[in-house]
């Protein structure tokens, strides 16, 4: 008993130590995101859109920059990279498979097509894109986490190789769809449309994130107040169903949810590959699989790295920018082929 005890102190303490090491990483990343750029390279910038009225130093057009272009893009890449990486978590929680991610199993790609339909049809149809974009996506990754989810299905288990099957069949179905909209869409919603399949931060702006906060947040509680029923569920629905968790709700729960963080994400951002599957990977390296802890811990983790791949993503190619969906990829797949072959070395020497 004591030694039960003192081993879930030790993880208790371990995983406030990473959390504290990512919130000073946070904090770092936003001075650098705030306070350097084209319109003025002082770390003071930082904060002075907080208390302008001591920071005399500085032009309202600086301020204005701040506070409307360079804030809304560093709280849109840290409540992105918060919610890929606590879906990523979930989903492969729920799917017990750590190969489950809502963008290898297609979730986000669904979400994109619905958002792709609703910005290549609006003009013709004659209604505002803006409005009707969180709920197209989430309704899209809702479709698409139901299919997922039921075609891969076997005997009321989650099968790896039909969900990563499955996972790749809709992937080039919702881009097959992606490119047949591209063609009834207008060279604005073009361009448009090749934001999203790339991924990008260069839109944000306070009334996207404000329209889809809701969205967000009901994800992000949500996924969190469910984290001592995904132990449970990790230990298989059998002993999960013994020990009082309703099953068949806890899914219909878990897939809503990480369709609402997607569906909102993709919304405003297209799609942005590889953090919610590398993230959850290298928090359960840091933390353990106990979700009571590694959910918190991913969620600032996913931030992390998504506040880097955007600063890469803007100063690889100055003054221009690449889209950051390609820098998580470049980053994201040596570094999950390099824990697939370090779990592979491991198995080998056990």
């Amino acid at each position: 008993m004591i030694a039960a005890v003192d081993y879930f102190a030790h993880r208790k303490q371990n995983s406030l130590r990473w959390q504290s090491l990512f919130a000073v990483l946070v904090f770092t990343f936003a001075i650098i995101t705030l306070g350097f750029g084209p319109a003025g390279w002082d770390w003071r910038l930082a904060f002075a859109w907080l208390l302008p009225e001591h920071f005399t130093q500085f032009s309202e057009l600086q301020l204005n920059v701040v506070t409307h272009i360079r804030l809304p893009r560093f709280c849109l890449a840290l409540i992105v990279g918060a919610v890929l990486a606590q879906t990523g978590a979930a989903t492969q929680a729920l799917c017990r498979n750590p190969l489950a991610d809502p963008s290898i199993i297609g979730v986000s790609a669904g979400a994109a097509v619905m958002a792709v339909a609703v910005i290549a049809l609006a003009p013709k149809i004659g209604f505002n894109p803006d409005v009707w974009l969180p709920y197209a996506a989430f309704s899209g990754a809702l479709l698409v986490t139901f299919l997922v989810y039921h075609m891969a299905q076997q005997n009321q288990e989650i099968s790896v190789t039909s969900l990563i099957l499955v996972g790749v069949a809709l992937n080039a179905l919702s881009f097959a769809l992606i490119g047949l909209f591209s063609f009834y869409a207008d060279d604005s919603s073009l361009r448009l449309i090749n934001y999203w399949t790339m991924g990008s931060l260069a839109g944000a702006g306070w009334s996207g994130l404000l329209q889809s906060l809701p969205l967000i947040l009901m994800s992000f509680v949500g996924l969190y107040s469910k984290r001592a029923e995904l132990n449970l569920l990790l230990l298989g629905e059998s002993e999960a169903r013994y020990l009082g968790v309703n099953i068949q709700r806890l899914k219909m729960q878990i897939v809503i949810y990480v369709a609402l963080g997607v569906g909102a994400v993709v919304a405003m951002t297209g799609m942005i590959g590889f953090v919610g599957l590398v993230v959850p990977h290298m928090t359960r390296l840091l933390v353990g699989a106990n979700m009571r802890y590694m959910l918190s811990v991913c969620a600032l983790l996913g931030s992390v790295v998504l506040l880097f791949s955007d600063w890469l993503a803007k100063i690889v190619v100055a003054p221009t920018e690449l889209p950051i969906g390609i820098i998580t990829a470049l980053i994201g797949a040596p570094v999950f082929i390099y824990l697939l072959q370090k779990n592979r070395m491991r198995g080998h020497h056990a």
